[in-house]
């Protein structure tokens, strides 16, 4: 029965990345394909080849979702499984809705609910949770504001001799660079959560001592996200790259770039951030550079909201599900 419910947590894992590949394929071409320097295909693809890659990048997010929030020895397969398809159902509403919440908190949020409804409040690394999540979630969309708005001030600075269409057409090239940058960053960051958690159940089920990551493991979490991210989710696409505000490639040339630099610095500190916060916050502080009367508050509103509810959710619903499942 264990054995089964470990193989279960795999393929669930597996699915989650998937969906969270799919979910959050507009974090890394959604600019990209507002500013039409890339066919939505073709940025898909490219997109795709490179969160594949990214993936191998560091295992200090791996480290903090396996051991980082709740105690490995405390919990069961049951309560990992509950935490995956409270995130996977989350993912699907928001995915069916059009909104860019995040795939990240929705893992946490799952991973702490099942935790609490298992053993209560006393299995959470309360410590870690502040740290390593909690912090990280406040600064990091603020981080994507900032750093965007003062890297394309910069730049219009440097910039503003030259033509339009010049500016236009050299940025779309550039751009094709920052959004492989963008991806990358983004592997790096995300598979590394569902990495994370087939490690833990490896981990629980084999009574380890060491938190070890299989190159086995890698790579079909790295390949799961590669194919959720090349089928794309184009309603969260059409809400990232057009609703919010429109993009022009030098403005999306400095939300990406700016989004991968904090989300590199967050893998490598071992932050399991959000990538659809930071690129919202990017998005808006491009936006804010120029005019911000072409932002659509509205639609950044319901973002906004989704991001409050995606982790109390999670955690209701997972403890609910792990409920139910153990009732049975």
């Amino acid at each position: 029965m264990s054995f089964t419910l470990l193989i279960c947590v795999i393929l669930f894992t597996l699915l989650f990345c998937y969906t969270n590949g799919f979910h959050d394929s507009a974090n890394s071409i959604a600019t990209i394909v507002s500013t039409k320097s890339l066919s939505v295909r073709s940025a898909v693809i490219y997109g795709a080849a490179l969160n594949f890659c990214g993936a191998f990048f560091g295992i200090q997010v791996a480290k903090t979702i396996g051991i980082g929030i709740v105690s490995v020895v405390s919990i069961t397969q049951l309560v990992i499984l509950s935490a995956l398809l409270g995130a996977t159902i989350w993912n699907f509403i928001t995915w069916h809705f059009g909104l860019p919440s995040s795939s990240s908190h929705a893992l946490i949020g799952g991973l702490i609910g099942a935790a609490i409804a298992h053993a209560k409040l006393s299995v959470i690394n309360i410590h870690g949770v502040m740290l390593k999540i909690v912090l990280p979630m406040i600064v990091s969309p603020i981080l994507g504001i900032i750093v965007t708005f003062f890297l394309l001030t910069i730049l219009l600075h440097f910039l503003h001799k030259v033509s339009v269409n010049r500016i236009n057409n050299n940025f779309a090239k550039l751009q094709i660079v920052s959004t492989g940058f963008m991806a990358f960053s983004h592997g790096a960051n995300d598979t590394q959560k569902s990495v994370g958690i087939i490690t833990m159940a490896l981990i629980n089920f084999y009574a380890l001592k060491d938190f070890h990551v299989s190159l086995w493991v890698v790579v079909i979490c790295a390949a799961a996200m590669a194919f959720g991210s090349m089928l794309g989710g184009l309603r969260i696409i059409k809400t990232m790259s057009h609703k919010i505000v429109k993009l022009k490639p030098l403005d999306g040339f400095a939300a990406e770039t700016s989004t991968s630099a904090i989300l590199l610095l967050a893998t490598y500190v071992g932050a399991p951030v959000s990538t659809t916060q930071i690129i919202s916050g990017a998005i808006i502080g491009a936006g804010s550079c120029k005019n911000l009367g072409a932002i659509d508050w509205g639609v950044f509103r319901a973002v906004i909201v989704a991001w409050i509810l995606t982790i109390p959710f999670c955690a209701l619903l997972s403890a609910a599900i792990y409920y139910l499942i153990s009732l049975v």
